[in-house]
Formats: structure tokens, sequence, C-alpha cells
């Protein structure tokens, strides 16, 4: 079952949260204080933007930490007009349990440059109960995340 805009408001953890990113059945992610692009880390929050340029791979950090309780998942999805533009995004479940702020792959699949703004809804998400809490809610090497990360698969 997905969770409604106002059990997402009473359930669900999210800091900063911004009504204006809450949706029926979800809440808008932000761009966040970091974005990689080309194995550089741009302060965004400092710059104001960030630009992804054409067939160019990025990582993004997003604005809000996230806290799910045991018996909730989250499902992301690239916002439709962002997708519009060319840009595709490639988001893992997040985990019952996970807590902090998510980094999340785009590719800009477009032949024109793509421009985020700091705090610009990029991604929803969407909240599904679990029949009942897991009994291994996640614990794994990106718990806690408050910076942008990369992948720790091979350390």
């Amino acid at each position: 079952m997905m969770l409604p805009d106002w059990k997402i408001r009473k359930e669900i953890l999210i800091e900063p949260f911004n009504e204006k990113s809450l949706q029926p059945a979800g809440y808008d992610l932000r761009v966040g204080k970091e974005v990689y692009i080309h194995g550089e880390l741009i302060d965004v929050e400092k710059v104001g933007k960030v630009v992804i340029p054409p067939k160019t791979y990025s990582l993004i950090l997003t604005l809000e930490r996230v806290k799910l309780p045991d018996d909730v998942m989250g499902d992301m999805k690239l916002r439709s007009s962002l997708a519009r533009e060319g840009l595709v995004g490639s988001f893992a479940w997040v985990d019952p349990g996970w807590d902090g702020n998510l980094t999340l792959g785009i590719y800009n699949a477009s032949d024109e440059p793509v421009e985020l703004a700091y705090g610009e809804r990029f991604v929803q998400i969407a909240f599904i109960r679990l029949e009942g809490p897991t009994k291994n809610p996640y614990r794994g090497n990106y718990q806690g995340s408050q910076h942008l990360a990369l992948s720790k698969r091979r350390k």
C-alpha cells in the first residue's frame, strides 16, 4: 500500500520538510548542496546551480534527509519535466530503516546542457508500506549519509 500525503507528513521523517514538495502520493526531493560531475565535487549551495553537460553522468545529493520506519520502503522516479529535457535516472529502492541524504545518479542523454538549481525539485519518492516490519532493516555502507557518497562497492 502506498502512503498518501497525510500519512507521509505524519509517519516519514523528512528534513527539511517543504510543504510545496508534498504530493498526493509522494514527496519531491530537491537538489542538495553537492553534485559530482567529471570527477569534480561542486558546491551547489554556494554557486546556486549546476549544469549537467550533454551525454554526461552525474551524482546529485538530495537536500532532504529521509528516515524510513522498518515497515516502509521508498521508490524514486525522476520528475517528468526533467525526463522531457533528456535526463535519465537510475535509482535503487530505499530500504526500510534507511536514514540519511540520498546520492542519486542522473544521466543527461540529450544534446543540450540541463541546468538544475539548488533546492529545485528533481525526483519524487513514493512510500510503500510492507506487510509488516522487516527483520533486517537497512544498516549498510551508506547509512547516515550527509554528503555525496561515491561507490563503496570495491572498498
